[in-house]
């Protein structure tokens, strides 16, 4: 799981690509939980979370900019 200290000092291009791969990876492992083959069932609430993560951080430097 991404250390939110890593997450802040990451520029918004970063994160949007990051966020997007952390939902295909989210989409994939839905999967794998449905068809019982998940190998780590902890993982799917880390990508929740760091989805969580950045979206949070996303929408606090729109409203910091929109200042």
């Amino acid at each position: 799981m991404a250390k939110i200290a890593d997450l802040t000092s990451s520029s918004d291009d970063q994160l949007s690509t990051q966020l997007g791969e952390l939902k295909r990876e989210q989409f994939n492992l839905r999967f794998q939980a449905a068809t019982n083959q998940l190998e780590k069932p902890s993982r799917v609430r880390e990508v929740r979370r760091t989805i969580a993560q950045i979206k949070t951080l996303q929408t606090q430097r729109a409203s910091a900019a929109s200042k």
